[in-house]
């Protein structure tokens, strides 16, 4: 199995961070897995590890927001990605961001691109569950900047 985690970690993978609004708190991961599935109606898919808690909270709360992270935006990717991290208020202190107005989850300014999601069906996979899920509103696309990605264990900018 680890010849195929190697041959994973071969490809670039856009860099996103994924939020949610819990009754309890917001909390949020750094994710690789997030591509867009559909155009007609917006559609994307997440994967998430089964075992985590992002994914335990979006098996109960359907409405999340995804923010598509820049090349300038490593640190961020790098403190939702980190184990045991805490409330995502805290992650996100001085840094500019929103809450999305669909999902109530918050929306980091300076992605290239934004968008609030409504999980349309939930499909589990291996360690992975995969959610489907329906574009509720694109929050914001900046095209001029470089996104970010993940390759060989490193972030990069994409220019």
């Amino acid at each position: 199995m680890n010849e195929f985690v190697e041959a994973m970690r071969q490809l670039a993978a856009g860099v996103v961070v994924v939020t949610v609004r819990d009754e309890r708190d917001d909390i949020g991961t750094t994710v690789t897995t997030f591509t867009s599935l559909s155009a007609d109606p917006p559609m994307v898919s997440l994967s998430l590890a089964s075992a985590g808690y992002l994914c335990e909270v979006l098996l109960r709360q359907d409405r999340w927001a995804v923010t598509l992270l820049s090349g300038d935006q490593a640190v961020m990717a790098s403190r939702f990605a980190t184990p045991g991290r805490p409330s995502a208020r805290l992650l996100l202190a001085g840094t500019p961001h929103h809450r999305g107005r669909h999902s109530g989850a918050f929306v980091i300014d300076g992605g290239v691109a934004a968008l609030e999601a409504e999980t349309a069906r939930v499909i589990p996979g291996g360690d992975h569950t995969l959610f489907l899920a329906q574009v509720l509103d694109v929050d914001y696309v900046t095209p001029a900047l470089p996104p970010l990605v993940r390759m060989r264990g490193r972030y990069r900018a994409v220019t």
